[in-house]
């Protein structure tokens, strides 16, 4: 007579349930997207709520934009162009670079999420500034790369001498976000060429700069511009923020021929939809228009940072909004960031929290900036 095997319960036993998925994960926050302004505003009774948590331009596409996207979609039973060919050429055109330096996504993040596959076995290590983009340890862990957060500066920007004290023999890639989400600081240029001279050749730096069209600082340097032939460094940008294209979904990538072709080999086929290489196509023929929103969100901007920081009673540097180079700011409130964004939210204005630490809010219209400062006056 035979005894229960491991896969038959005995008397005693009770049958466990595979797992089917990686116990690692279970660690792993989820990404939070920005809540629904249609549900609040049932929730409240309201006829409308006000979202300020995604960082979304609040004008609506540009011009062309919607006939270039209609026309596409009659063509959507064909796959697309998976080359993504016209708009590489475009792109390759307007920033001076060879087509064959250029990759693109589904958004900067997911360019950031191939790079992390194409470099990086199990137990490398990727290095980033905390907090930065929370999108970073989901990157890393997913592709089974080891995180090492370096905290902030008291400035709530990146510590960029910490940075590269922290990279060892397993470093292969390093996420520099500028300016950085969701604090809105920025690096300069005099920073920024210390840190990369500092870092070894065979490390990638990966500069984020999913919010550069805000950026008005002459300091702060276009990193495309500045270091885009440096073997080690690749350029993120992004459609989704200025160009007005976050429901697309559509980012690319510069870097050296062979990293380019390298997130080529591992993006998901197809991912760069008909619609948005179309869009984006329609977007680039657009660029007077895309500087002059720039620049109401950017007057926006500095109104809403000055009306924040009297608002907010004096105190450490770390208590004070820091200055913003992208299209939102950043209220460090520390324990208060989750009572006061569930304030501005009884008064129908969505801001995104981050637990223990602060409040990032996306700069919108006038009068939608005006109804936050107003809940804020009751937050705070």
């Amino acid at each position: 007579m035979t005894g229960p095997t491991s896969s038959t319960p005995g008397p005693d036993r009770q049958p466990r349930a595979p797992r089917l998925t990686r116990a690692d994960l279970d660690a792993l926050p989820n990404y939070v997207p920005g809540r629904s302004p249609a549900d609040l505003a049932r929730e409240l009774g309201l006829p409308e709520a006000i979202k300020l948590a995604s960082n979304e331009v609040p004008y609506g596409p540009l011009p062309g934009v919607v006939e270039a996207v209609a026309e596409a979609v009659a063509e959507a039973h064909r796959y697309p162009d998976m080359g993504v060919l016209a708009l590489r050429a475009a792109l390759a055109e307007r920033h001076g670079v060879d087509a064959d330096r250029i990759a693109t996504g589904c958004g900067s993040v997911a360019l950031a999420e191939h790079l992390v596959r194409a470099t990086c076995l199990p137990g490398d290590e990727v290095v980033y500034s905390w907090r930065s983009f929370e999108a970073y340890p989901i990157i890393a862990a997913t592709s089974g790369a080891t995180s090492v957060r370096v905290p902030n500066d008291a400035g709530h920007g990146h510590d960029l001498t910490a940075m590269a004290a922290a990279v060892t023999d397993r470093t292969r890639l390093i996420l520099v976000c500028n300016p950085n989400n969701p604090t809105g600081t920025s690096l300069r240029r005099a920073e920024l060429d210390r840190f990369l001279g500092a870092v070894p050749d065979d490390v990638l730096v990966v500069l984020d700069e999913a919010y550069r069209e805000f950026v008005t600082d002459p300091e702060v340097p276009d990193g495309l511009a500045a270091y885009g032939d440096r073997p080690n460094v690749v350029v993120l940008r992004t459609f989704s923020k200025a160009w007005g294209l976050a429901g697309l979904r559509i980012g690319f990538l510069v870097g050296q021929p062979e990293v380019a072709a390298a997130v080529r080999k591992v993006v998901t086929p197809f991912s760069t939809s008909l619609a948005a290489q179309s869009g984006a196509l329609a977007a680039l023929a657009q660029t007077d228009e895309v500087r002059r929103r720039c620049a109401l969100v950017v007057a926006e901007r500095d109104r809403v940072t000055e009306a924040l920081r009297k608002r907010l009673p004096a105190g450490p540097v770390g208590a004070t909004v820091p200055a913003s180079q992208s299209n939102f700011v950043w209220l460090p409130l520390g324990d208060r960031s989750v009572p006061f964004a569930q304030a501005c939210e009884a008064r129908g204005i969505i801001v995104r929290p981050f637990a223990g630490e602060g409040v990032r809010v996306t700069i919108g219209t006038p009068a939608e900036n005006d109804a936050f400062l107003a809940a804020a006056d009751s937050a705070l």
